[in-house]
Order: C-alpha cells, then structure tokens, then sequence
C-alpha cells in the first residue's frame, strides 16, 4: 500500500464504487420515511425536516474535522506503542481536507462512502427521540457523533486501526472485519440512540402507571413499506461499495455481494412475517418492514465471505431476533423507541458482526486486501469479532451517553410539555404536515 491509501483502482472499478457508493442516499431518504411512517402524524414535518437537517450537520462535521480523526488505511494515525506493538489509535490527517488529493485511489471513495454513511448514522437516533427531541438539540448531538464517536470507531475498523490490527498483532484471524458498517454505521447509531432515548425518557402517556406500555402506532404504513423498499436499494450500494473499498473485491464479487444482500433481507422479512401471523393471528406490516431491514443490516457485514444459503439462515436469525428485542427493550428495559432503532439497528448490526465469525470464507484476494492476512491462521475471528462487539458495549455507549449528557446540561434536549401537546410539527415548525386535516390529541385529551 502507498502512503495515505493511494491504492489505484481500474476505471470501471472506480466507477462502480462511486455509483454503488451514491446508492446509499436511498438507505437515508428510505429511513427517513420509515422514521415518518412509524410516528404520528403531528410530529410528521419535524421527523422529516429533523432527518434532512442531522444529515446536513453530520456531513459538515465530518468534512471539517470528523475525516481527519477516521483517516484511511496507510495514512498518517496516532499511534501508541503497547507491549512491544503498534496500535493505531486515531487517524491524524489534516482538517477541511486541506492537502487531499482528488484522484482515482481508495482514498478519495473512501472519504465519499463515509461522508454518506455519516448521514445514514445520523438518521438512527432520529427514530428513536421522536416528538420530544428539539431540532436545535438534536443537531448538535449530531455535530458530537459525526466528529467523534463515529469516526473513531470507523478509523479502528476501516482506517487500519487497533480493531483492525488484532490479526497482526494477536493472531486472531484477521482482525475486526466489517466491510459493509453493521458496527460502524448500525450499532454506532443504534447506540447513540439509546443513549438520546434515556436522556428524553419516555412521550407522555407511553408507559401506564403500572409500567405496562400503551400503544402509540405510526400513521401511515404505506410510507413505512415504501421506505423499506427505498432502504433495500441503498443497502445493496453500501454492501458493494464497501466490498470494494475494504475487501478488495472485483466486479464479478459483487453479484454475490448484491445476492446475499437481498437474499438476507428476504428471508430476515418473511421470517419475522410468518412469526407475527403465527403469534398474533396476522401479519403486522411495521414489524415486518423492520424485519426486513434487521436482515439487511446483518447482511452488511457479511455479504462478500459467504454463501447464499448462509445468508439465507442469517437473515432468518435476524428477522426472528429483532422481535425479542423489541419486546425487549419496551416490556424489560422500558424505553420508548417509537420506529424500534435500537433492535432493528442494534441487535441486527451485533448479530452480522458476530455471524461474520461463525459462517465467513476468506478468499485469497479478500485476505490479501485485508490488513493481517499474512498472519492469518484461520482461527481467532470470532474472538476479534467479540471484541469490537465488546468496543461498542464497554466504549462507544458510554461515550455517546456522557457525550449527550453533557449536552443535556449545557442545552436542554427535551421539547417543553406543551410541544407534545401541540404536536412537535406545530409547537417547533408552526404549521402540521397534514394542515386539511383534524390531528387529534389522544393522548393529552384528559388534561
């Protein structure tokens, strides 16, 4: 590798990384929708204009300052020296890409795949905080995860990081592999979310006294479907651009990139389908979108190294795990997730990185574009693969918690009691999303 990961590509290479790359808008505009769909409608215009506006902030942020800390593999990093080895700790590049050279290396796709996936992550806690997150609160919790919690877990993972580098240095296979963001981009978002989610609390009128959960369904299940649909579409182009840029794959890869994609996100679907219509006596349209989308997050980590069938077992894990999560998180740990983030993006993001250990196939061009191939004994994956789970769990969360509690201090992130009242569209945007129709209070109806 050439310094600052001035890797060539071939012209159609190059070219298909940046249209792969260029997909993943619809993963954004389609969680958004999602995100939409499966609020009220009061709240309707904010959740929208929230998602377009965290999008905007985190691609700022990572521009200013949140690449220089990612940085690429080969480029200039902190570096710590431990018990006679290397660990490369934080990427060290200049900000605002002063001196970046625009060319038709990896480094260049690699700043355009991350300044979208940043506005992908960015879009996660939006789900999960609203109708009682301020606009103003929320962008600046943005500006946090763009320029720090993000990055420094892209840079251990995909900038030749310690995460990275646990093959090379330790034998454990070839160190934490995720080519596709089910650590970086799902679980860092869904961890993030969590966090937003204990510092608002609940909506008004979630929980009964009891603690038992009142429903408060979406309010329009076409969007959520729709959305899905427009997710599917991005997620293939962040699977292929990250085959490309992290794996070394060549073309004829990604039909099998593009396969196990979809056939994930397929069988994740009609799983989680088949146990609704089991369970409840028929099929839940929001649970089976999310479903959908909890086999395509697991998918991201594993489509270039296995085989359909595997993939296929995969996404029917996936699809049956993401409804003992939601229970989960709203029966057990009594947190209000109205679009269900923190399972759909959380468990699922865990679930591919950890399947990733137990079912990949390296080839011999995937563990020569792998940083730690040449130490790779063919053991030991699944313990790095433990390892960043155990990153995201031990690190990452507190770090966005602490992060956000600060902030929490300094600016308030909760909406007034009014603003829930009115409706978020109203109280912050002062006009609804569906001005020729009545948009009832239910839930304020008794005060």
């Amino acid at each position: 590798m050439q310094p600052d990961g001035h890797i060539m590509l071939s012209d159609p290479l190059f070219l298909a990384c940046i249209l792969c790359t260029l997909m993943i808008l619809f993963a954004v505009a389609g969680l958004a929708l999602i995100n939409v769909g499966l609020n009220r409608s009061r709240s309707a215009s904010h959740v929208m204009l929230s998602s377009l506006c965290v999008a905007s902030v985190a691609m700022l942020v990572f521009f200013v300052c949140g690449f220089s800390v990612q940085g690429v593999r080969g480029g200039a990093a902190c570096v710590l020296h431990v018990a006679g080895q290397q660990w490369d700790v934080m990427g060290a590049r200049p900000i605002l890409l002063h001196g970046f050279t625009f060319n038709q290396s990896i480094a260049p796709a690699t700043f355009l795949f991350s300044l979208f996936s940043v506005a992908l992550v960015s879009i996660l806690p939006i789900s999960t905080g609203a109708e009682r997150w301020r606009l103003a609160a929320c962008a600046v919790s943005t500006a946090l995860l763009a320029g720090v919690t993000y990055p420094l877990f892209a840079h251990w993972v995909w900038g030749g990081g310690w995460l990275a580098q646990l093959g090379a240095n330790y034998g454990l296979g070839l160190g934490f592999v995720d080519p596709g963001g089910s650590s970086c981009i799902q679980v860092v978002g869904s961890l993030t979310a969590l966090s937003i989610a204990w510092i608002l609390g609940p909506r008004h009128g979630k929980f009964a006294p009891d603690g038992i959960p009142n429903a408060m369904p979406g309010h329009n299940a076409v969007m959520v479907l729709f959305g899905c649909m427009m997710a599917f579409i991005g997620w293939l182009g962040i699977n292929s651009a990250g085959a490309i840029l992290f794996t070394g794959a060549q073309l004829p890869q990604l039909v099998l990139v593009t396969i196990n994609t979809a056939l994930a996100g397929a069988s994740s679907g009609l799983a989680t389908l088949l146990f609704t219509r089991i369970r409840f006596g028929r099929p839940d349209a929001s649970l089976s979108a999310n479903g959908f989308t909890c086999g395509l997050v697991a998918s991201s980590a594993t489509s270039p190294f296995i085989t359909p069938s595997e993939s296929v077992v995969i996404g029917m894990i996936a699809g049956t795990l993401v409804l003992f999560a939601i229970e989960l998180v709203e029966l057990q740990m009594k947190i209000d997730d109205p679009a269900a983030s923190i399972s759909v993006h959380g468990v699922g993001g865990i679930w591919g990185i950890l399947a990733l250990g137990m079912f990949a196939h390296f080839s011999p061009q995937q563990l020569a574009a792998i940083p730690g191939a040449a130490s790779h004994s063919g053991s030991g994956q699944f313990l790095a693969q433990w390892i960043g789970v155990a990153t995201l769990l031990g690190f990452i969360l507190p770090l966005a918690y602490v992060l956000n509690w600060l902030l929490n201090l300094i600016l308030p992130q909760r909406v007034a009691p009014e603003g829930e009242r009115q409706g978020m569209d109203i109280f912050e945007l002062g006009s609804g999303a569906y001005p020729e129709f009545s948009v009832h209070h239910e839930d304020f109806s008794h005060l």
